[in-house]
Parts: C-alpha cells; sequence; structure tokens
C-alpha cells in the first residue's frame, strides 16, 4: 500500500504508538537486545514521515515508560544513547520539515546531557507548525493522572479553583496532552493485547490497532494499513447508528 492508495477523507488527527517487540525482533535473530531499539529507529523516521505526509497533525510515541527504569542498567545506559543519537541526528530534519517535537513525561529524570539535547530540540522547533511530534519519555499514563490530581488539589487549597468546578475538561486541562486532542487511533504493534499504562485518560474511546508486526518492520506500508482499518471503523461515542444518521 501507498501514500495515493489511502483516502484523505476522515484521516486521524491523531495517532498515538505502543512501539513494541524490538527485542523480540533481535531475540529472533540471535541479536542483542539494543540492536532491535537501533532498527527500531529507522521505523520511527519512517512512520514520523508517513504520518506528516498523510496530514495527521498529532503523532505521540510511547518510547520509554516509567516501569522501563526498571530493565538492566546496560540496556536502560544503551536506550539513553539512543536518545541522545537521535535528536542530535534528527532535529535538524525535523525542524526542515516543520514538525513541532515535544515531549511528556519525567524528563527531568534523564541524564543531565540527554535532558539537555531534548530541551535544546524542544526550543528548536517550537515555533513550527507543522505535525506535532509528541515523545512520551519516562512517561506513565497513571502517574500522570496523579500529577494532575496533585495540580488541581494544590489549586484547589489554594482557592485558586473551586472544587465544585473540577470536571473532565478541567482535569484534560492539566494533562501533558493539554493542548492537543485526543487519540483517533493507537496503534500496538508485536500483538501484545494491553495498553501498558498509556495514555489511561485520553484513550477513552480511541480506536485500536492491534498488529503481529515487530516494530522494527513497521513501516510505511503497516502504517497506511492501519489508517486505511481506521477508517472503516464507525465511531459512536456513546450513540447509536441512528443517532449518528440523524446528526449526519
Amino acid at each position: 500500500m501507498k501514500i495515493n492508495d489511502l483516502s484523505r477523507e476522515n484521516l486521524p488527527r491523531h495517532i498515538a504508538v505502543i512501539m513494541d517487540g524490538n527485542g523480540r525482533w533481535a531475540k529472533n535473530r540471535s541479536m542483542p537486545r539494543i540492536h532491535g531499539h537501533q532498527v527500531g529507529m529507522d521505523s520511527v523516521r519512517a512512520v514520523i514521515s508517513t504520518c506528516a505526509q498523510v496530514g495527521v497533525e498529532y503523532l505521540s510515541l510511547y518510547a520509554f515508560s516509567v516501569q522501563n527504569w526498571l530493565r538492566p542498567e546496560t540496556e536502560v545506559r544503551a536506550l539513553m544513547l539512543l536518545l541522545k543519537t537521535f535528536i542530535q541526528k534528527e532535529i535538524d530534519n525535523l525542524h526542515r520539515a516543520n514538525i513541532r517535537v515535544t515531549t511528556m513525561g519525567e524528563i527531568d529524570r534523564l541524564p543531565r546531557d540527554a535532558y539537555e539535547l531534548a530541551r535544546s530540540g524542544l526550543e528548536k522547533t517550537r515555533d513550527n507548525t507543522g505535525m506535532v511530534l509528541n515523545i512520551a519519555w519516562s512517561y506513565g499514563g497513571r502517574e500522570e493522572i496523579v500529577r494532575a490530581a496533585k495540580e488541581i488539589a494544590c489549586k484547589a487549597a489554594r482557592g485558586e479553583l473551586d472544587p465544585a468546578a473540577i470536571d473532565e475538561r478541567c482535569v484534560a486541562r492539566h494533562l501533558y496532552t493539554a493542548d492537543m486532542p485526543d487519540p483517533d487511533l493507537l496503534i500496538r504493534t508485536s500483538g501484545e493485547m494491553r495498553i501498558s499504562n498509556f495514555l489511561l485518560w485520553q484513550i477513552a474511546y480511541t480506536e485500536m490497532y492491534v498488529t503481529d508486526v515487530l516494530w522494527p518492520d513497521f513501516r510505511e506500508e503497516e502504517t497506511l494499513r492501519a489508517i486505511a482499518e481506521y477508517q472503516t471503523r464507525k465511531r459512536r461515542f456513546g450513540r447509536t447508528d441512528e443517532q449518528l444518521s440523524v446528526n449526519a
């Protein structure tokens, strides 16, 4: 499937991706796990390029979870090096493509040099007006909700917020994704049927697409297949088909 084969109607505004299967891809080839992560970076580039060309407005990539800090120290160090390498090699290309890079998660937990590189990348692209590339580093969905609850509680304690005014919109404004629409499509590679603590609040009505393809093999064609599948879905948001027909 090629980009020109894809319908330009009913495109998802926001795609979120759980990039899974790097370790298994490497193990299947009797290679170190980090080699899978390295090849997976080519998939990151391919998916970013494809989504930008298609016209996706927001792309959120789950790169490193809070729980990933529990992995072997050698793997964590290698992943941090990959982060730095990606920023150093790709930020200029992303900037030229008018892509704005944002992050969500506890990025202050990153090693100092990786943190500084990440901040410089955000600053360089912050005025770009094209697709938003939102990278989740040291991120957890439950942790994000707890963080939002603490901020809201502190505002209420200071008298800056009436507890009676706390509603879904209020909570959403205190999430990392406050300036983004909720994801329309969540892609998970490697066939695992779980959401792994990713965007727990935001994906309440998100369409899910799970593929057995491991992340290092997930490129342009697979991205387009996921979008094409999304375009066949009927999103009801709790309503009936009859209500949708009346409102159409």
